[in-house]
């Protein structure tokens, strides 16, 4: 059975451009496309006859239902489900994510996340579901995936803007790399590896010397992982950017210009607190692109 793309939606212009670009990956995967609304109150809404429910739940219904007219008319390739869940916001996207290809979510930019999606809810959604997390900010358009044209103008025609995956050969990276290398062969876009270093503590004196050890070292560990998905994925355009530094700085270097940023997230055996680390914490809220967020043990 297909995982489908599944999109969580509260209203907000934040949810529907991620509506809108989780319509465009199930196109580009061929899978289908489910939509899922929280009900936060508790109160399963169909089994209440308080007349205070009736507001909030019309406001559901018509968050799906114009969410669906919408996409089917953009997307008609596109299979839409649509389902309204009685539970509390967090573990309902958690529970639909770990059903998920990926979950895409919205987020605002620069600010933290908007409508239900506040604070420690999409915190907590992004450090707890098992699969690809994709968060998404408000007036992402189908043109900011795709390059300029020759006159500098927004354009859907062009090529697809790159791909850029941060990586640390030490870790493990295997999720994140086949996510990162699919990604790039969906779109037929460029895929850019990032990898950064810092050196370790040495005397003043010998830094010189372990900089231009610690380095080409870095390079070719790249390049060890690099190779088994160069040959799995031989049409994606691969390059490898290694530099010394701290690994968000120059994953919002490399991410200016890109239509897609990948980092991973290390998987806690305990589903307490809302843990992302450093540098998924950092790309979240600076990187203006789409940033996906997979998870790996």
């Amino acid at each position: 059975m297909l995982r489908p793309v599944v999109v969580g939606l509260d209203g907000s212009r934040e949810s529907l451009a991620a509506a809108d670009w989780a319509a465009r990956e199930a196109l580009r995967r061929g899978l289908p496309l489910r939509l899922v609304h929280a009900w936060e109150g508790g109160v399963p809404p169909d089994e209440s006859e308080l007349p205070e429910l009736e507001a909030p739940r019309y406001w559901a219904r018509r968050i799906l239902r114009e969410a669906t007219d919408r996409l089917d008319e953009r997307y008609p390739q596109v299979s839409v489900s649509a389902d309204q869940m009685s539970r509390p916001a967090a573990d309902a996207l958690v529970a639909a994510g770990d059903e998920a290809e990926l979950l895409v979510l919205g987020s605002r930019a620069f600010s933290g996340f908007a409508g239900f999606l506040a604070g420690s809810v999409a915190l907590a959604t992004v450090a707890h579901v098992t699969r690809p997390v994709v968060l998404v900010r408000s007036g992402q358009t189908l043109e900011d995936e795709h390059e300029q044209d020759a006159e500098h103008r927004a354009s859907a025609h062009t090529p697809y803007r790159a791909v850029v995956v941060g990586v640390d050969p030490a870790g493990p990276c295997e999720e994140l790399l086949g996510f990162a290398f699919e990604s790039a062969a969906l779109r037929a876009a460029p895929l850019w590896v990032v990898h950064t270093w810092q050196l370790p503590y040495v005397p003043r004196a010998l830094e010189a010397k372990a900089r231009k050890e610690v380095g080409p070292a870095a390079v070719r560990a790249l390049d060890a992982v690099l190779a088994p998905w160069r040959a799995k994925f031989p049409s994606v355009e691969v390059h490898e950017r290694v530099e010394e530094g701290r690994p968000a700085q120059q994953l919002l270097n490399a991410a200016q210009d890109a239509g897609l940023l990948a980092v991973g997230r290390r998987i806690r055996p305990a589903r307490i607190g809302v843990h992302t680390g450093p540098v998924a914490h950092a790309v979240i809220h600076h990187v203006r692109c789409p940033v996906a967020i997979v998870p790996h043990e």
